[in-house]
Parts: structure tokens; sequence; C-alpha cells
């Protein structure tokens, strides 16, 4: 059996592995609100957990971002199988799946998700690689759709799919 769109499962695997990796070491290294100075008020790792969604939102009620992110995940997981994306796409719609099981995964064990960088100069919200990878995953996807695949001679664009004989 082929695996379609490998990229995806790649970039998947790796953005997924890298953010519960990194939440499991702040997690048994830091106190809740402990925080280490990287680069004194520029840069911090500082650990924090969040109820909501981005920049806090829904934290009063957000217990329907779990199943929100099942359903993106279940929805990202469905289309890399059953579509074939061009390798922008692919490494894009991978690392949103990332993301979405990172704190989707937080959120179903904690109730809440661990954040952890903390960039102090611009007073940005405490993040972490789940949000990173979805951020790459969205910029990805706007690369693909300025990008124009090559097409094969008939018109049709081609995909990473090894030629048919």
């Amino acid at each position: 059996m082929i695996l379609r769109n490998r990229l995806f499962w790649l970039s998947a695997c790796i953005g997924l592995v890298a953010d519960q990796l990194t939440k499991f070491w702040v997690m048994r290294s830091f106190e809740l609100n402990e925080t280490l100075p990287l680069w004194e008020g520029v840069f911090h790792f500082t650990y924090v957990t969040n109820k909501g969604a981005a920049f806090s939102l829904f934290s009063e009620r957000g217990e329907w971002l779990r199943w929100l992110s099942l359903a993106v995940s279940l929805g990202l997981i469905a289309l890399a199988l059953f579509s074939r994306m061009i390798r922008w796409e692919q490494i894009g719609y991978g690392c949103i799946l990332a993301g979405a099981l990172g704190n989707g995964i937080d959120r179903f064990l904690f109730g809440e998700v661990v954040d952890f960088l903390d960039f102090r100069l611009i007073q940005f919200p405490v993040f972490n690689l789940a949000d990173v990878s979805i951020n790459i995953g969205i910029l990805c996807l706007l690369i693909a759709a300025f990008v124009r695949p090559p097409t094969n001679g008939n018109g049709k664009r081609s995909t990473d799919a090894p030629p048919t004989r």
C-alpha cells in the first residue's frame, strides 16, 4: 500500500511529537506560573495554562474547544486519506493537524492547554509549539494558494504521486 500525502503525515507527526515533548518537559521542570528568562525582558519560558482558545478567548466556557479540536483533526485526516494535495498543502494541513491534536490532547487530558513560549518584548500572549505549528500551516496554505503546480500535459495539475503507466 502506498501512503498518500506523505509530507502531511510527516509534518503532522513531527509537529505533534515536538509539541507534546516540550509540554511534558515544561510540566516536569517548572511550577505553574514559574518563568525562566532566556533573554531578560525579551523571551522567557513561562509555564501557564489556558482554558480558552488563542489569546484566552472563550476561557469562561471553553469546554467545546476539545470537541472542535477533535472534529478539525478528524476532518484533516479524512482530507489526507481521500484527496491528493500538492507539497505545500500537505505540509500546511499536516502542521495544522499537529497543532489541533497537540492542543486537543491537552484539553481532553487536563481540561486546559499548556503554554510556555513568552515573548515579552512585544507583550504577546504566552503560547506553545502547537500554536506555532498552526501558524506555519496557515503560511504554507497561503503559499500553496499562490504557487501554481506544474501540469502533466493534459491540463490537470500533477501531484506528488508517481505517474501511472
